[in-house]
């Protein structure tokens, strides 16, 4: 019985692996993220982002000069160049080359300084590691040159082209620049209103007496467990019918009615935990609900505030659903980032590096919101749990 309460458990390395478990469950995709937008999409389809240090061997398709590039040496039609050099969209020059191949069932056939002989022996071809080759064929070369697979050692190659592309080309299939502050738009508001919705109707709940007080507690507890997918189709009818429409007022209000029920009852037990001397003395002392409310509540209240101002940000900033139903129509410029993502995918499905910039950029304001305000969160939550 010796200092019991003081005792650690004897599971408290489970719990320490389990958290670091999920650290790295959250930490690792983002880290992925962030660094495949910075990869070009040639790395990115030839390693993971784990090997972006790494130089990584990699499979390109050239083409050797056509006829208007050949010479002719006796019965043979000859070009020679350099494939690095040539190549408008292909590695940069310097490049280590280790094998080539003249056919897409071969990539890799023939070492450098090997000469590969096709075509039934009409055509060969060979190269060095630096990609100087000659080619020569027995009869007179067509337009386009000699398809060549050639594999070759790429160093870590970094660049800001896909933030450029996806921030500011202009281009209004990639840009996420104005769902960027659409999505602003509709999360600034959306977490403000329910915020100061709830702080006056908590503190009525917690320290107010009026009759219907506890019905009214155990409604908001009911709100809780009720999906939200129930009232997008009737909510979207009464926004039609009283001319609200779609638009961002519209959104708005939404998120304030589907997040008003968690807001009042976090709010709430906050505060119904607070010391109740501090408000019979500020009672005596002649101070209205009003001034007790804004001048000692809610600065004690602060933690539940912002854990559920980060609660309510994060919901807002990474939906769809909602916003799909009472904002986004046919023109676009009401869309956020959730959905530009959504359009990428059918536009820009196998462009990963533009994929991986667009998310990693949708994140970011969470995070900052998440990193900036998170030592609050736990304490909101838990307020009112234990006595």
């Amino acid at each position: 019985m010796d200092n019991i309460a003081g005792r650690k458990s004897g599971l408290s390395w489970a719990v320490n692996i389990s958290v670091a478990l999920l650290v790295a469950l959250w930490l690792f995709p983002t880290v992925g993220l962030l660094v495949s937008s910075f990869r070009t999409a040639d790395q990115i389809s030839a390693s993971g982002w784990w090997k972006s240090l790494f130089s990584a061997e990699q499979v390109v398709q050239l083409r050797t000069g056509g006829a208007e590039a050949a010479t002719q040496e006796g019965d043979l039609w000859v070009v020679e160049g350099n494939l690095l050099d040539e190549a408008e969209d292909g590695p940069a020059p310097g490049i280590t080359i280790t094998r080539f191949g003249v056919s897409s069932k071969a990539v890799d056939a023939f070492a450098v300084g090997e000469v590969a002989t096709f075509s039934k022996d009409e055509k060969t071809f060979t190269m060095d590691a630096a990609g100087n080759y000659r080619f020569t064929s027995t009869e007179k070369l067509r337009k386009r040159g000699q398809r060549v697979f050639i594999t070759a050692t790429l160093p870590p190659d970094f660049t800001l082209e896909n933030y450029d592309q996806v921030l500011f080309s202009g281009n209004s299939n990639d840009s996420m620049a104005k769902a960027f502050f659409n999505t602003l738009t509709v999360t600034i508001p959306a977490t403000i209103i329910p915020i100061l919705i709830a702080a006056f109707a908590a503190y009525a709940l917690a320290w107010m007496e009026f009759p219907g007080r506890v019905l009214l507690i155990a409604t908001v507890v009911g709100l809780l467990v009720v999906p939200l997918q129930l009232a997008l189709i009737p909510l979207l009818k009464l926004h039609l019918n009283i001319g609200i429409g779609k638009g961002y007022l519209g959104v708005w209000l939404a998120h304030t009615g589907f997040g008003l029920p968690l807001a009042i009852y976090l709010l709430r037990n906050y505060m119904a935990g607070l010391p109740k001397d501090i408000i019979e003395n500020a009672k005596v002392d002649g101070a209205t609900d009003f001034q007790i409310f804004t001048k000692i509540i809610l600065p004690l209240s602060f933690p539940a505030l912002a854990s559920f101002a980060i609660l309510q940000f994060l919901w807002t900033w990474n939906d769809l659903l909602v916003a799909k139903v009472f904002l986004i129509d046919a023109t676009g410029n009401t869309t956020v980032m959730t959905n530009q993502i959504v359009e990428l995918l059918g536009t820009r499905g196998g462009n990963w590096e533009i994929l991986a910039t667009a998310a990693f950029v949708s994140i970011v304001a969470p995070l900052c919101v998440f990193f900036a305000m998170q030592r609050y969160l736990v304490r909101g939550l838990l307020a009112g749990s234990v006595k």
